[in-house]
């Protein structure tokens, strides 16, 4: 009898030590480290090719230095001039750029592109009307290479009549994300002058002559 007893007592011993750690074990393992996969950011779209944001005084300029960004465009070298409404005329909204700030300088944007799609790039080009030289010069890149060469007389322009010109180019994309540059190669603080940009895609095909 004594030893049934002693049988039982060891049996609830057992089940009570199984009840204790078997909960200890699964509450150690819930709260172990969880590891949650990572967001996938997709590329940005190209955007605001008339440099509208953010604004710059009425009537005046603000000068942006490398490092620093006009909306989703980024200042890569040198510095540009922001042009506010009503200091010349723009080709498109209100706002343009002087690609020579104190110095020449670039500004670049970076966008979502399908690889082996064409895309058109158009851009309305003038120049700074208030200083030499008369010939304003620049280059536009994709991926840091150059793709087209500009220039722009400034003779018998305005501030009230800039002379806009189109221009474009076309690149198939090699890569998810592009980085399209537009470079000042005039060594004075009076350059080409950048507004209207635009990128369409227009063949959705892979296509040849990838940059």
């Amino acid at each position: 009898m004594r030893h049934r007893h002693t049988l039982l007592g060891t049996m609830l011993m057992t089940v009570a030590l199984l009840t204790t750690v078997g909960p200890a074990h699964a509450t150690a393992s819930q709260h172990g480290p969880t590891h949650l996969p990572s967001a996938v950011v997709s590329p940005p779209a190209f955007s605001d090719g008339s440099f509208e944001e953010p604004t710059a005084p009425s009537g005046g300029f603000t000068t942006v230095v490398v490092g620093q960004s006009i909306g989703p465009w980024t200042v890569t070298r040198g510095s540009v001039d922001l042009i506010g409404a009503g200091f010349w005329a723009a080709a498109d909204g209100d706002q343009s750029v002087d690609l020579s700030g104190v110095q020449a300088g670039t500004v670049t944007q970076s966008f979502a592109t399908n690889p082996g799609t064409r895309y058109l790039v158009s851009y309305a080009l003038a120049g700074n009307p208030n200083g030499l030289p008369l010939i304003k010069t620049g280059q536009v890149r994709v991926n840091g290479t150059d793709v087209q060469d500009f220039t722009f007389d400034v003779g018998g322009k305005s501030t009230a009549d800039m002379g806009y010109v189109t221009q474009s180019f076309q690149f198939v994309a090699s890569y998810q994300l592009t980085t399209l540059s537009f470079v000042s190669t005039t060594s004075s603080a009076y350059g080409p002058v950048l507004d209207g940009v635009s990128v369409t895609a227009i063949c959705c095909s892979t296509c040849d002559s990838e940059v």
